[in-house]
C-alpha cells in the first residue's frame, strides 16, 4: 500500500485524536523527608525538620485543530499540557529563647500546602506559502506570504505558604 503525504497527515491526526484530547490529571507527589540527623549528631544543635513532596509531572495529549481552508494543522508543533502536584512542604525548627525567657521556647514552622500546577509548552504556528486550490486559476494554488509564530506558554497554579509560631 502506498502512503501519500495527505494520507500520512490524516493518519497522524487520527493517532493524535485517539491519544485523547483532555488535559492531564494532576499526579500525586512523592513524599520526601530530608535527613539532617548527622548535622544534629555532629554539631550538637537542634536541626530543622524538612519534609516535602517531589512533583511527578504527567504529560497530556497534544491539542491540534485543522481549520477549513488551511493546508496545515494549527499549530504545526502542538503545545503539550503538563500537570503535576506541588507536594505539601513543612519546615519546622526549634526557636529557643525567643524573647530572652526560657518559657518562650517555641517551634517555628513554614508550611506550604499541596497545590495543583498546570503548564502548557509553547507551540509553533506555520502558514503555508500556498493557498487552497483556486477555481478561478484552473485549480492552481496562489502564492501567499508564509506565516510563522509561537503560541505563548502557560503556567497555572496557586501555591501559598503559611508562617507559624507555636
Amino acid at each position: 500500500m502506498k502512503m501519500t503525504a495527505r494520507g500520512s497527515i490524516a493518519a497522524l491526526m487520527t493517532c493524535m485524536a485517539a491519544a485523547g484530547g483532555a488535559a492531564p490529571a494532576a499526579a500525586d507527589s512523592v513524599p520526601v523527608s530530608v535527613p539532617l540527623d548527622a548535622v544534629k549528631t555532629t554539631l550538637g544543635v537542634d536541626t530543622p525538620r524538612v519534609g516535602t513532596g517531589v512533583p511527578v509531572p504527567v504529560v497530556g495529549a497534544p491539542e491540534v485543530r485543522h481549520h477549513r481552508g488551511d493546508l496545515l494543522p494549527t499549530p504545526v508543533v502542538p503545545s503539550l499540557p503538563v500537570g503535576t502536584e506541588l507536594g505539601r512542604t513543612l519546615v519546622s525548627t526549634p526557636v529557643p529563647n525567643l524573647l530572652g525567657d526560657p518559657a518562650t521556647d517555641s517551634e517555628g514552622s513554614l508550611t506550604s500546602p499541596a497545590t495543583d500546577l498546570m503548564a502548557r509548552t509553547p507551540g509553533v504556528v506555520l502558514g503555508a506559502p500556498l493557498t487552497m486550490p483556486d477555481g478561478n486559476n484552473s485549480g492552481i494554488p496562489d502564492l501567499t506570504t508564509p506565516k510563522l509564530g509561537l503560541t505563548a506558554p502557560e503556567l497555572t497554579g496557586a501555591p501559598s505558604a503559611l508562617l507559624g509560631l507555636g
